[in-house]
């Protein structure tokens, strides 16, 4: 780790993954602190309040959701010149919205499934009527698709549509509907994620639960749910890693990343989304990558520290 002796790691906040985001925060610190390295633990409420970090050498960032994912964390640090984890305020910004996201990865034709935006799922609900809304959405993204926020981590407000019934029940459960969303094509297939890592990418993970998607109860609740290396030939273990690491250089993704992509039944690969600050939690997938290249927890921490690319 160089001589780095002083670390401030930033968890918390106020969004839907504030448990899961503190419970990856502590586990850094105490990882850290196992090692002999002095751990601010800053449960993140605003930049406003955020302490004095200029006595520590690097900020872990562990914060999830917006405020820590959607670049305005990392351009204030930038601009106090304070050292963090992960990439910078562009790629953040970038990978947090799922429609900037999707943009970048069909400009860079970088596979990703078909895609409508709505700006304001409420008001087209009310100005188009549902049956009409629905029938748009099957016209452009076929008959089974998902429902999600443009801007949302873990899951939350993610809905599967196979029909009307299905979609009337989403728009009635969601929780804020008064933002933009995307209608996103079901891709049926294998669900699949590739961590990298400073330039590299870990082992392949493949996700099986028993809930109808890799929801927020199956990444840190369920316990029916496994990650395992995915069983990929060698030819497909070559493109997916390379689809990795093209999306990671498109978006301009620094130091570590989280891609996550369905494998359909002829194969292909499509790419869902990124994600600039995975969790680190004994659930999480970037750790369980890690293991199978026998990293350990500390040793994993302290590579997202060091990274150079």
């Amino acid at each position: 780790m160089g001589n780095i002796t002083k670390v401030a790691v930033i968890c918390g906040g106020s969004s839907a993954e504030r448990e899961i985001s503190l419970i990856s925060g502590r586990a850094v610190k105490d990882s850290l602190e196992e090692v002999g390295i002095q751990v601010l633990l800053v449960d993140f409420t605003s930049l406003q309040k955020l302490p004095d970090l200029s006595a520590y050498e690097i900020a872990f960032i562990a914060l999830h959701g917006h405020e820590g994912e959607g670049g305005d964390l990392q351009n204030f640090l930038s601009k106090k010149n304070i050292k963090f984890t992960g990439s910078g305020q562009s790629a953040c910004s970038k990978t947090w919205n799922k429609k900037l996201c999707k943009e970048v990865l069909s400009f860079n034709k970088i596979a990703t499934p078909k895609w409508m935006v709505i700006n304001n799922l409420h008001e087209a609900f009310l100005h188009n009527g549902l049956e009409n809304l629905y029938h748009s959405a099957v016209s452009i993204v076929g008959k089974e698709f998902f429902v999600k926020p443009a801007e949302e981590g873990s899951s939350i407000d993610i809905f599967k549509i196979s029909n009307l019934s299905n979609f009337e029940e989403a728009i009635a459960k969601c929780t804020n509907a008064n933002r933009e969303f995307i209608f996103e094509t079901l891709i049926e297939g294998k669900e699949i994620t590739v961590s990298v890592l400073d330039g590299q990418c870990l082992p392949p993970i493949e996700i099986n639960t028993t809930n109808q998607f890799y929801d927020y109860d199956a990444k840190y609740i369920s316990n029916n749910t496994s990650l395992n290396e995915a069983n990929l030939g060698e030819a497909e273990l070559k493109e997916i890693k390379k689809m990795a690491l093209n999306a990671f250089n498109a978006l301009d993704c620094f130091g570590w990343a989280r891609i996550d992509f369905m494998q359909n039944r002829d194969g292909k690969f499509f790419i869902i989304e990124i994600n600039s600050a995975p969790g680190m939690t004994s659930h999480s997938c970037v750790p369980k990558a890690a293991e199978l290249k026998n990293i350990s927890y500390v040793q994993l921490v302290k590579k997202i520290i060091n990274a150079k690319n």
